[in-house]
């Protein structure tokens, strides 16, 4: 499984599998224990965690939310460091560490807790998606 086949939907919480699309939307399985199915229709708002970014100061202006979750299971290994409540300043300090350049008008204290909470639920779920690119090619090659 990659960030293609991992996917959100607006007003629910968690990170949801992309089964297969459907006539009236999308098929997808909630990346938890439940693993309850849901049909995203036409009106709900799914994005692919492929497709998302975040803001930056760089002339690209943004960085794919792949490479910022590889970034932070590089250097973390799951241990963020982070308390279990954290304060923005404290949130802050983490995503400007984990991404110098970094727009911090633009990205809000709830994006990096939303980045850090789907950075959880990939790293228990799906852990196969934040190792490096060619590690993957070697994995799919053994299933």
């Amino acid at each position: 499984m990659n960030f293609k086949d991992i996917a959100t939907v607006a007003g629910k919480p968690g990170l949801f599998k992309v089964l297969k699309p459907s006539r009236s939307g999308v098929i997808l399985e909630s990346l938890d224990d439940k693993k309850a199915k849901l049909v995203a229709g036409m009106s709900q708002r799914v994005s692919i965690l492929s497709d998302i970014s975040i803001y930056t100061l760089t002339e690209e202006g943004a960085e794919p939310l792949e490479s910022i979750m590889k970034k932070i299971e590089a250097e973390f290994k799951g241990d963020l460091g982070l308390d279990a409540n954290p304060d923005d300043a404290e949130l802050r300090a983490f995503m400007k560490h984990v991404l110098p350049e970094v727009d911090e008008a633009r990205v809000y204290t709830s994006d990096i807790k939303k980045l850090i909470s789907w950075y959880k639920i990939i790293r228990v779920q799906v852990p196969e998606t934040l190792e490096e690119s060619s590690e993957e090619g070697e994995e799919t090659k053994e299933n």
